[in-house]
């Protein structure tokens, strides 16, 4: 049997493996990865790639190609709530409410403060085929898919998996120094004996992914997502419509996905002949209206977690590591969060320059961030409620009386200013999903990996909605435009490669001269420099980095190649070539000289 030598093997090609092997090739770290299936998903399932993704695909070289492929920023600034689509009712498709999303289509200052990137829209359907393209590009030949991991045993120096080729029928064994578990919980889990925790049954939906012209029903160019409380089917998650493209999008979309709620008991969830049936009169559609279902999925929200991350030398990410309701955008762009963290510490440890507690931090960093948001996604899908109580509708109702309950939203009835400010609030309230910006750009880590600086951690003004920027060590390294030689570029971008970035005011030349000592003496991958105005390496242009530096000019920051701040100094000290020295080793997990 033929044998594959390679220091990271990748099993799975969903979002998680494929930024894993385009990420561990910036890095210089060969891979295989291998996906039992013959091909990319064929559904469209998450779409939304926030800031914090969209810089790692930056950092990748792939972004230009999901923006150019992405909804415009202009179809994607709100989400809106609706009285269902169409129907014989003359208050059918009328707005209830709406909602600016993860920054408006990069209009909300904060959002545009807080990266270069803005947030974009792509489905997975469409996405993974750009990310497979360009991992191949990266890795030639060791794209591997209809190649299927039947078996591993690990030992302490690594891990032998059994991969089938199902293209040929033939089977080979793959030698590598660790493994990254992105199969989606389907395989590795059970053969390791990791398991996941958490609830399995919140919700039960059925997506149909459709080809048909609703152009003439939903109008507002600007909406991403329309939530349709429709009172004549007891109101939210009755119908959620999301535009697919891809040649066109709002209202001239070509194809589109309908959620529809269902009992977890309900056999009609598994008949598609009853599902569109239901589909067409929820959406009020005419009987001969033309529609091209491509796929009726039945599925169940559930928030679950792996019970470790790292079992060996096997890493769990993606879905693998945790899986939780699509509310909030929060699944896929997790799992590129997941193998980001890890693939810089793996080059690191395979090159030698950090220990391999290094990588215990994995899981100490991303588990409770990820739990963290499960925990929001969740609570981001029952929140739409809110909306049905503000209302006053129920299944208890009749369509008629549900009818009437909305009636004073539109005349000038007792009890209309109430009504009309309790859906306000019920809407704004939704901002833990739509405007989740510490959630899903401001966590913080907190591990060996960063060295705490003795300072208090401030309270939050909101732990969900606000990001406030910090060099706080475990905080990301705050967004500024800096200039150098007459380029503009994101500070944040000089860790590309894998680099440690040494960051300092314009009095602090001995932490750069040390910095770049220790990084001769240890062939260390950094970037040191002054930031500021005036005799300065770095050009701080909008006084960005003045602003939330947070130390003085005498002060450093280090930066790990995942952009977050590792350890901070607020001014000089006696030896910062030893403070630095000492302050890397711990983040890496190896005596440093």
């Amino acid at each position: 049997m033929t044998e594959i030598k390679v220091p990271v093997l990748i099993v799975g090609g969903g979002g998680a493996g494929l930024t894993a092997s385009m990420m561990l090739s910036t890095l210089g770290v060969e891979s295989l990865l291998v996906s039992s299936l013959p091909h990319t998903s064929t559904l469209p399932k998450a779409h939304v790639l926030n800031q914090r993704a969209m810089e790692i695909f930056t950092e990748a070289g792939v972004a230009p190609e999901i923006y150019q492929r992405s909804t415009p920023a202009e179809n994607m600034r709100a989400t809106g709530w609706y009285a269902g689509l169409a129907g014989d009712h003359e208050d059918y498709g009328r707005k209830l409410g709406e909602l600016e999303v993860w920054g408006g289509g990069y209009t909300d200052p904060d959002y545009i403060a807080a990266s270069a990137c803005r947030t974009c829209n792509l489905p997975q359907v469409r996405l993974e085929p750009v990310l497979k393209d360009h991992a191949e590009k990266l890795n030639p030949g060791n794209v591997r898919f209809n190649n299927e991991l039947l078996d591993l045993v690990q030992d302490d120096e690594g891990v032998t998996a059994t991969i089938r080729d199902k293209n040929t029928d033939s089977e080979y064994t793959v030698r590598s120094q660790y493994l990254i578990a992105a199969d989606g919980g389907r395989t590795i889990g059970n053969l390791v004996g990791v398991g996941m925790s958490g609830p399995r049954d919140i919700m039960k939906l059925v997506s149909v992914h459709m080809t048909t012209d609703l152009s003439q029903w939903a109008t507002d160019d600007d909406i991403l997502i329309r939530w349709l409380v429709n009172p004549s089917f007891g109101g939210s998650w009755s119908g959620v419509l999301v535009p697919m493209g891809p040649d066109h999008w709002g209202p001239e979309s070509e194809e589109w996905v309908c959620h529809m709620q269902y009992a977890n008991d309900d056999p009609d969830a598994m008949q598609p002949e009853k599902v569109l049936e239901r589909m067409y009169a929820t959406l009020g559609l005419p009987a001969d209206h033309p529609v091209t279902v491509h796929k009726i999925s039945p599925w169940v929200m559930e928030g679950v977690i792996a019970d470790q991350f790292r079992k060996g030398r096997v890493f769990f990410a993606g879905d693998a590591a945790h899986r939780h309701p699509p509310t909030g955008g929060l699944g896929l762009t997790s799992a590129i969060a997941d193998v980001y963290n890890l693939a810089w510490k793996l080059a690191a440890v395979l090159a030698g320059r950090a220990g391999d507690p290094l990588l215990d931090t994995y899981e100490a960093e991303r588990k409770p961030v990820d739990q963290n948001n499960i925990d929001n996604a969740i609570a981001n899908a029952m929140n739409h409620f809110t909306i049905d109580q503000a209302l006053n509708l129920s299944d208890d109702k009749t369509p008629e009386e549900n009818w009437a309950e909305l009636a004073p939203l539109w005349h000038d009835l007792p009890g209309s200013a109430e009504k009309r400010h309790a859906l306000n609030q019920a809407v704004a309230s939704q901002t833990i999903e739509f405007h989740h910006h510490h959630t899903e750009f401001g966590y913080r880590y907190d591990s060996t990996a960063v060295v705490a600086d003795g300072s208090p951690m401030r309270e939050p003004l909101d732990p969900v909605r606000l990001y406030e920027p910090s060099t706080q060590p475990g905080a990301p390294l705050p967004h500024a435009f800096v200039e150098k030689e007459g380029e503009r570029f994101p500070l944040g971008n000089l860790v590309h490669g894998g680099k440690f970035l040494v960051l300092t005011g314009t009095d602090g030349h001995a932490w750069a001269e040390a910095a770049e000592k220790i990084a001769a003496e240890n062939d260390l991958p950094l970037v040191a420099g002054t930031v500021g105005i005036l005799d300065a390496d770095l050009v701080d242009v909008r006084f960005s980095f003045l602003k939330h530096r947070e130390i003085a000019d005498d002060g450093v920051l280090v930066v790990r190649p995942d952009r977050y701040v590792a350890f901070r100094s607020l001014g000089a000290v006696d030896d910062p070539h030893g403070t630095l020295r000492d302050a890397l080793s711990t983040v890496l997990s190896t005596q440093l000289r």
